[in-house]
């Protein structure tokens, strides 16, 4: 009688892999380690690991020092899954998936106990106690280097504004890129007026100081709705907000003094003045007329004392003041015959 074969349950299960392919910006693809390039390395070790490519994720243009990338967070997601569609994240290099070791490792940790780790093909390591520590290494000399660029970078750019060229990012708006010099292979460019949305500028300041058809001074608010309700639109021919014009009259940059390195890129904030660099470029409104809309703007504003004036109930509050001492009009209250009146 045949005996029927035996099923081999031993057989290891393939390897399913996720490739994730990150450069930080664009000059990066092209000068360093271009997408394809990982492409290309990561799918011949999986071919000669005999591992299977489940998943691809790519993220041009993106930095590692923080994890604020849509392509990472997707795959994040998807390898917390249960069960997860991959077993293994593999990346070039360590600094590819992070350049800061704390989320390195909050996130290694995280994606270990779901069974899931991240392989380098140029850092090759094993889970063992001293591989571990070999990566916990490696990714804090990332760390490292990644803060000495980003102030290397960040001094050649202010010197560059202190040299009156633009630093790449886009123009405020009412102004244009335009090529200045050639330095080698590399062109500076500088701002130049911008003659359409200029116009666009000074009718701003024209409704916060005297109003539309000379009928007062009007607010950020108000001047949104008239642009709009007129269709004067923003440069990229959507409609003004009250944050679009509110900058367009606090920035300095329209009186020909832009500062550069005014906030720390990351949080948001406001950096000290000692740190901000001044570039010159081509006035849009006089200095005149920028300060009178600085005051007019500080006497509308809800904590001063005249606009609180202003805003109550008092006849004629916040407008008339003694024209000896500079006070304000006040409201008394006494009693007479008939009662109590102000």
């Amino acid at each position: 009688m045949a005996r029927k074969a035996r099923t081999n349950t031993n057989v290891p299960a393939v390897t399913r892999a996720a490739l994730y392919l990150r450069v930080s910006t664009g000059r990066q693809a092209e000068n360093d380690l271009s997408i394809p390039d990982q492409r290309r390395q990561l799918s011949a070790y999986c071919e000669t690991k005999g591992w299977s490519v489940e998943s691809e994720f790519v993220e041009p243009g993106n930095t590692a020092t923080d994890d604020r990338r849509p392509q990472f967070q997707t795959m994040i997601d998807a390898a917390l899954s249960k069960p997860p569609p991959f077993t293994v994240i593999l990346v070039h290099s360590f600094s590819r998936f992070f350049r800061d070791q704390f989320m390195f490792e909050f996130y290694a940790r995280k994606l270990a106990r779901n069974g899931v780790r991240i392989v380098s093909i140029t850092q090759e390591l094993g889970d063992d106690p001293m591989s571990i520590m070999m990566r916990q290494i490696m990714n804090l000399f990332d760390e490292y280097q990644s803060r000495e660029n980003a102030k290397h970078t960040l001094r050649a750019m202010k010197e560059n504004a202190r040299q009156g060229f633009w630093n790449g990012a886009r123009p405020p708006i009412g102004y244009r890129i335009v090529a200045a010099e050639q330095r080698g292979a590399k062109i500076k460019t500088k701002l130049e007026i911008d003659p359409v949305q200029a116009d666009k500028i000074r009718l701003i300041y024209r409704l916060a100081l005297i109003g539309s058809d000379n009928t007062g001074p009007m607010g950020v608010k108000a001047i949104a709705a008239h642009l709009n309700e007129r269709n004067v639109t923003t440069r990229d021919g959507g409609r003004w907000g009250v944050s679009g014009v509110h900058y367009v009259l606090t920035a300095p940059t329209y009186i020909g003094e832009h500062h550069f390195n005014k906030r720390v890129a990351k949080t948001g904030e406001f950096k000290a003045d000692d740190e901000h660099v001044v570039l010159a470029v081509p006035p849009i409104v006089s200095h005149e007329t920028f300060d009178a809309v600085q005051r007019s703007m500080a006497l509308r504003r809800p904590t001063t004392a005249r606009s609180q004036a202003y805003r109550g109930p008092t006849l004629l509050g916040g407008i008339i003041f003694c024209g000896n001492c500079g006070g304000a009009m006040t409201l008394r209250t006494g009693r007479g015959n008939g009662g109590q009146y102000r």
